[in-house]
């Protein structure tokens, strides 16, 4: 009886990003970039005290932090188990339910590209100072938001720790100049000493803390991102929660830092005055007075490429989420593809640069204004967008555990996330009482409910998505939140053979 012919297996290789390429430095630089810090010192905290008049934002960025750190203590417990490029996406699924997990994926889907692909409209303002600077003029906004969209869309192509290694050299000098721009600002206090005034719970608890809080969370916007990259870590288990907390705790040290520092060279009683009449120049204005002209310009030139490097790391952020989509089928397969080269998700990135070049001649043919109705508010809502995210993935963290034997403790696997999830569904509250005021509309105007709204029908519909694939493609539904186990989970198998850990068979 001739032997029985081997069975073939399909090529898994377009299915799998490129593992072991990156280290907790690496991912932590993609976290960092994504949170853009100059960009959120020299934009969102003038901002913020412009406002609301407020005075406690160095404080609202270490109450934030606080929250996030607790919420991190079972989202990286969760980590260890689940290796996967949708992050919140597959927590969610693996936490609430498959049909969940797709509705959470809408919202990713939504959140990130407003947050990627508005940062184009910050790019031209940003870009003026320095190329007039340099050629005595600068192009319209949408010429060098093409430039940009070029840049960004090849460095989606290539292998991650290319990207990875542009976010670093970009990254220590954006963080370099921030620190000496602070020191600068701490050695010459208004009166000629130092107050501690805005470090003061005083200059938080009072009316507009809820639209601080909403301010401060924005800026740390990509805390998601060390999970997204897990399945290129050298390391997830150990990579994953070092770079995380690491990332946390940077963040919240810089913001806090410069806020408060920035009060010290005003003085705490100017600092809402100053912000309100130089806008995002403070910080550039500040350090010429201190530091001299030189330095504005590093400045200036290091806020364009903040918003460069912000840009690559939502791209590749996004891109990874499409892709963990598609190779789960749950968008078409061609989403899940990378390429063979470099690792990088090839359909997913590319369709993330067309959905960029779209808007930004959409709004160069429109005329509409890219600051404030691309940035600004592609910014909010994409920050509100994660924020949603997170509070569930909080409450997902819990459910998993609840079902899942582990040998966790009571603290990592219940307490901190369900302290976490309190926590942020207090501050979700309050954004949706103050989105007004961040999106800087009348109370009455209708994109005040418009836009928050975005993301409750987007998760009803994709979880109404996940209840039909349950019905009509129950192939589809099993591979849902299963990562790169999604990638064999249908793969024919000889008899006996046993299902691939972590593959559950419908």
């Amino acid at each position: 009886m001739p032997p029985s012919a081997p069975v073939e297996r399909p090529s898994n290789v377009s299915e799998a990003l490129a593992r072991g390429r990156l280290g907790v430095p690496a991912v932590v630089f993609f976290v960092l970039s994504a949170a853009a810090p100059l960009t959120v010192v020299a934009g969102v905290v003038t901002t913020g005290y412009a406002v609301t008049g407020v005075t406690g934002i160095p404080l609202a960025f270490l109450v934030v932090a606080a929250v996030l750190a607790l919420f991190s203590v079972g989202y990286v417990a969760m980590a260890r188990r689940l290796a996967n490029a949708g992050a919140f996406y597959a927590y969610i699924a693996r936490g609430l339910g498959r049909p969940a997990g797709v509705g959470a994926a809408w919202v990713a889907l939504i959140a990130y590209n407003a947050l990627q692909v508005g940062l184009y409209g910050a790019i031209g303002a940003a870009a003026e100072p320095v190329l007039q600077q340099l050629f005595g003029g600068s192009p319209a906004w949408w010429v060098v938001a093409l430039v940009a969209w070029a840049l960004v869309a090849v460095l989606g192509l290539l292998r991650v720790d290319v990207n990875g290694l542009v976010l670093a050299v970009l990254l220590v000098a954006e963080i370099l100049v921030i620190v000496v721009f602070d020191l600068a600002q701490l050695t010459h206090p208004a009166g000629g000493s130092v107050s501690f005034a805005t470090l003061s719970p005083d200059n938080l608890l009072v009316p507009g803390v809820g639209a601080i809080l909403v301010l401060a969370t924005t800026g740390f916007t990509g805390f998601e991102s060390a999970v997204v990259f897990s399945e290129e870590s050298r390391d997830p288990q150990r990579t994953v929660p070092r770079a995380t907390y690491l990332s946390v705790a940077i963040i919240a040290g810089l913001y806090a830092f410069s806020a408060w520092t920035m009060t010290v060279a005003t003085g705490p009683d100017r600092i809402v005055d100053e912000s309100r009449e130089q806008s995002t120049g403070l910080i550039f204005s500040l350090a010429g007075a201190h530091l001299g002209d030189t330095a504005v310009t590093v400045g200036q030139a290091l806020f364009l490429t903040s918003l460069l490097a912000a840009m690559i790391a939502f791209h590749n952020t996004t891109a990874r989420y499409a892709f963990a989509l598609g190779r789960e089928r749950v968008l078409p397969a061609l989403f899940g593809q990378t390429s063979p080269l470099t690792g990088a998700p090839r359909v997913a990135s590319l369709a993330q640069s067309v959905l960029g070049l779209v808007v930004i001649v959409l709004y160069a043919v429109a005329g509409w204004d890219p600051l404030v109705q691309l940035f600004f508010w592609g910014g909010t809502g994409g920050g509100f967008g994660v924020l949603l995210l997170i509070a569930t993935t909080s409450v997902a963290v819990i459910a998993f555990f609840a079902r899942t034997r582990t040998p966790e403790t009571l603290w990592r696997r219940a307490i901190a996330p369900g302290l976490a999830a309190v926590a942020l569904t207090a501050i979700i509250v309050i954004a949706v009482d103050n989105f007004a005021i961040l999106l800087g509309v009348a109370p009455d105007s209708p994109l005040r409910w418009v836009i928050p709204a975005v993301y409750p029908v987007a998760a009803l519909l994709g979880l109404l998505w996940g209840l039909a694939l349950r019905g009509s493609r129950p192939d589809v539904y099993a591979r849902i939140g299963l990562g790169a186990d999604s990638a064999v989970a249908d793969a024919p198998r000889p008899a006996g053979e046993p299902t691939p850990v972590g593959v559950e068979v419908p």
